[in-house]
C-alpha cells in the first residue's frame, strides 16, 4: 500500500497518523499489521453494469461521506490524504465539508473515476505519472511510493529466496491479480528447464504453477513482504505494469513489463512506456508472449545492455516519493 510508505514517512517527521477505510478490504488486514489505528465505513465499487449489485453500491456511497464526517471529527486531523480508489472519494469530499484540507494520490498513467469526481475537494493532486489534467494548479509529479525498507545485498536476498548463488536469476513478481496468462505461460516455457527462476505467483495460483514444476532452482511462493530482496535476487524480471514497477525501478531492475490488457484506459500500457521511454524496460503485449523466451535468452547473456537497463530503471525510480508527499502535507496542514 503506497499509503502506508507515506504514513511511515510522516511519523518519521512526528506526525500521528490515523487510517479510515472499508472493513471488507486489504487495509483491514495490512493497516493494523503496520501498527496503525484504522477507522472502517461501509462503501463498494460501482459495478459497471445496472444490477441490484450496483443499487446497493451507490446506497453505501450516498452515507459514506456522513460516516466520514464522524470519524473525522472524532480524530480531528490536521489534513486527509486519499490514497486512491474508491474509498478516498468520500473521505476527501467529507473533509471538504469540514474545512480539513485533503490531497490525493494516484498510482497509475491513468487518473481513475474516483479520482476524477474527488479531485474538486483536494488541495493537491500526486501523481506517479505526468497526466493531462484540467487540474494543473494542484498537481505534483512525485513518482509512486514505496517502503522504505534495508537495502540488501543481492547474495543475501539469494539465500532468502534459497536461489543458486552463481548464474542468472529470472524474477516473475508483482503478479498477485490479472496474471493467470502469464504465470502459466512462464511455467510452462521453463518449468522444466532454463534458468533459475523466482516466481511469485498470488495466491489463486500458486498450487496450478507449483504442481509443474519440475526442478529445485525454480522457486514458486505466493507473495512475501520482502519483496524489495524478491526483486534483488534476481538479474531480470517478468512483470505486469502496476504499481509494482516502482519498486521494481527502485531496486534498479530490467523488466519485460506486460501489461495486464483490459486494464481500465490501458493505464499498464501507459505505465510500461514510461520505463520504457527511460530505458529500463521493454514492453511486450500479452498477445506476443511468444516473443518473451528468445528476449530472456538474449537479456541475460548480454550483461552490458542488462547494466546500462539497470542503471536506467535507478535513474527513472522516484524512491523520495513517500517524503515528498509527506513534506506537502505537512505544508497544507500549517496553511
Amino acid at each position: 500500500m503506497p499509503a502506508l510508505a507515506v504514513a511511515d514517512a510522516l511519523t518519521q517527521r512526528g506526525v500521528h497518523v490515523t487510517f479510515a477505510g472499508s472493513p471488507d478490504r486489504v487495509e483491514a488486514r495490512l493497516v493494523p499489521e503496520a501498527g496503525y489505528e484504522l477507522d472502517t465505513f461501509r462503501i463498494s465499487g460501482f459495478p459497471r453494469r445496472p444490477s441490484v449489485a450496483l443499487m446497493r453500491a451507490l446506497m453505501m456511497a450516498g452515507a459514506a461521506p456522513h460516516a466520514c464526517r464522524r470519524i473525522l471529527r472524532a480524530r480531528r486531523p490536521d489534513v486527509v490524504l486519499g490514497a486512491g480508489g474508491f474509498v478516498a472519494g468520500p473521505m476527501v469530499f467529507a473533509a471538504s465539508t469540514l474545512g480539513i484540507p485533503a490531497a490525493l494520490t494516484e498510482a497509475d498513467a491513468h487518473l481513475g473515476l474516483a479520482n476524477r469526481l474527488a479531485a474538486p475537494f483536494a488541495k493537491r493532486l500526486f501523481l506517479a505519472y505526468p497526466i493531462e489534467s484540467r487540474r494543473r494548479g494542484k498537481t505534483r509529479v512525485v513518482g509512486r511510493p514505496v517502503p522504505t525498507v534495508e537495502p540488501v545485498r543481492r547474495e543475501e536476498a539469494r539465500q532468502i529466496f534459497e536461489l543458486p548463488a552463481d548464474g542468472p536469476v529470472l524474477g516473475v513478481l508483482g503478479a498477485l491479480a490479472g496474471a493467470k496468462t502469464l504465470n502459466e505461460f512462464v511455467v510452462d516455457t521453463w518449468g522444466a528447464s532454463g534458468p533459475a527462476i523466482l516466481h511469485q505467483t498470488g495466491k489463486r495460483d500458486y498450487e496450478l504453477v507449483k504442481r509443474r514444476v519440475a526442478r529445485p532452482d525454480y522457486r514458486v511462493i505466493d507473495e512475501t513482504d520482502r519483496f524489495a530482496a524478491a526483486v534483488t535476487a534476481c538479474d531480470l524480471v517478468i512483470s505486469r505494469a502496476g504499481g509494482s514497477v516502482w519498486e521494481i525501478a527502485a531496486a534498479g531492475r530490467p523488466a519485460i513489463l506486460v501489461p495486464y490488457p483490459f486494464a481500465t484506459g490501458d493505464h499498464q500500457a501507459t505505465n510500461a512506456k514510461h520505463f520504457v521511454r527511460a530505458g529500463g524496460a521493454i514492453m511486450v503485449r500479452e498477445l506476443d508472449l511468444d516473443d518473451v523466451p528468445e528476449l530472456v535468452r538474449s537479456l541475460l547473456g548480454d550483461a552490458p545492455r542488462l547494466g546500462a537497463m539497470s542503471e536506467a530503471m535507478l535513474r527513472a525510480a522516484r524512491p523520495n516519493a513517500a517524503g515528498e508527499i509527506a513534506d506537502e502535507l505537512l505544508s497544507l496542514a500549517r496553511a
